[in-house]
């Protein structure tokens, strides 16, 4: 499987979505907080291409961006592949 990263924040709705989602593929990814972590936020930012919302996510070398872009790439059978899943 990809590596996966998802930069999150506590209180976002669409992080937990995004989560939820992933999990229930099984798939492990590394969450990254950006509450009271400027330095993490930075970092997403630069990484993200100045986009500031949460969730910021990655999937291997490629940003798929947030939440509906997810959940865009999985009803368009395009995530499973992505993620290196069968």
């Amino acid at each position: 499987m990809a590596k996966v990263e998802i930069y999150s924040s506590e209180l976002c709705g669409f992080c937990h979505a995004a989560k939820r989602l992933l999990s229930h593929k099984d798939v492990d990814y590394i969450e990254y907080s950006v509450d009271r972590r400027p330095d993490v936020r930075e970092e997403m930012i630069g990484r993200a291409g100045g986009k500031t919302s949460v969730p910021q996510i990655f999937i291997g070398d490629r940003h798929v961006g947030g939440y509906d872009d997810l959940a865009e790439l999985d009803m368009d059978d395009e995530l499973d592949p992505l993620l290196g899943a069968d």
